[in-house]
């Protein structure tokens, strides 16, 4: 009976220390949001040009959205810790409203409703998968998140019906690709560098590093 309740006690205690927030989590994560926000700026001054581009064919502009939501899903892949994507990404959405865009106070509700998104993602995995499925469901679920704000409460919403599915599935596979694949790349080559060594991440690909030249 002691046994079983010390493996029990071992067990709980091993998953907090999992889940607890260490301060060197706190200070990367703000890095990241912060970094992101400077991007989320810079993507949406890019926007006005890129949306006139993909004008050919209404709603296609949904594949922009994924500039928007990378932040949750790097975030999320780095810390691995619950309520890290959230964070990331409404730090960066903060950031880039406080810098300005076009969009205003609304910038704060798009980036914590994609960061509850992205969070999502990996708590359907139990917090359990890092690699690139982890990702790829993340960046899917901040996709459907932007895409159920942009098609039900922006100009998007004036749109014809077949415009604003065009511009649904646009957004999820931007999410999927963009925010989700490109983080995961992104993600892993800054694990290679070193700077992340910190983490489980940049442990996991340096020994990995490590065993392929050893290989060779």
């Amino acid at each position: 009976m002691n046994t079983s309740t010390s493996a029990r006690s071992s067990v709980t205690e091993k998953t907090t220390r999992r889940y607890r927030w260490r301060v060197v989590d706190i200070v990367v994560a703000s890095v990241i949001g912060v970094a992101a926000g400077v991007v989320f700026w810079l993507w949406g001054q890019a926007w006005p040009a890129l949306d006139t581009l993909l004008a050919f064919t209404p709603g296609l502009s949904g594949l922009l959205a994924g500039g928007w939501l990378f932040a949750g899903v790097l975030g999320g892949l780095i810390i691995r810790k619950p309520g890290a994507a959230l964070y990331t990404e409404v730090v960066a959405a903060v950031v880039s409203m406080l810098v300005g865009t076009q969009w205003g106070y609304t910038t704060f509700i798009w980036g914590l409703f994609q960061g509850i998104g992205a969070e999502l993602g990996f708590a359907l995995l139990l917090y359990a998968n890092w690699r690139v499925l982890g990702a790829l469901v993340s960046g899917a679920l901040a996709g459907i998140a932007v895409a159920v704000l942009d098609t039900n409460f922006s100009s998007v919403a004036a749109l014809a019906f077949e415009a604003r599915a065009v511009y649904f599935v646009a957004a999820v596979v931007s999410g999927i690709v963009i925010a989700g694949l490109l983080s995961w790349v992104i993600s892993r080559a800054l694990a290679a560098t070193g700077a992340l060594d910190r983490f489980a991440i940049g442990r996991e690909v340096r020994a990995r590093g490590g065993a392929e030249a050893d290989g060779a």
